[in-house]
């Protein structure tokens, strides 16, 4: 993972400069979304990682595909990273490229996870608190999670709170244990 993470950074950087000085990083956040959906299809793997398959082959297939999702921009990265056998690499690229991209935006996507559905105003009220803390915008998201048993979770980018009551007696059990 890290290795891989490793190849994917430059590749990622020079993306998100080229979208960033282009104005055009929401166009290249959706077309590095699409070619990592592509590129994680099960048959699409087998043939990544096939070495009877060019790398002209690999883009063209990728390309077409993505038939008028790509613009000739984003069609020559596909053939720069398929000429260097990184097209496997592209999910990473693009993980890479949001973080460079909500850095720049100063926005961070947040995951709210919770026992019980948040209605819009709990919902509202968090991303309040949440941009107050972070001094950033914030982008939630919110998902249900029956074994949390009450409170919440937050999950945004490195950072986790976990004020759930399965986390606070996992944490009363570590503190018996030791």
């Amino acid at each position: 993972m890290a290795e891989s993470t490793t190849l994917a950074r430059p590749y990622a950087k020079a993306a998100f400069e080229f979208a960033r000085d282009a104005d055009r990083l929401n166009a290249w956040a959706d077309a590095l979304a699409f070619m990592a959906y592509v590129v994680r299809d099960p048959a699409m793997a087998t043939l990544i990682g096939d070495p009877r398959v060019s790398g002209d082959q690999l883009a063209q297939l990728v390309i077409d595909v993505l038939d008028g999702k790509l613009d000739d921009a984003q069609q020559n990265f596909v053939r720069l990273l398929a000429e260097n056998k990184r097209l496997a690499l592209i999910p990473q690229i693009e993980e890479i490229f949001r973080r460079h991209k909500a850095s720049e935006e100063a926005s961070v996507d947040v995951t709210i996870e919770t026992a019980y559905a948040l209605d819009n105003e709990q919902e509202s009220l968090l991303a309040e608190a949440l941009k107050k803390k972070l001094n950033r915008t914030v982008n939630v998201s919110s998902e249900v999670n029956a074994h949390l048993i009450g409170g919440v979770v937050i999950r945004a980018g490195d950072l986790v709170i976990d004020g759930s009551i399965r986390g606070r007696l996992n944490k009363l059990a570590e503190a018996l244990a030791s």
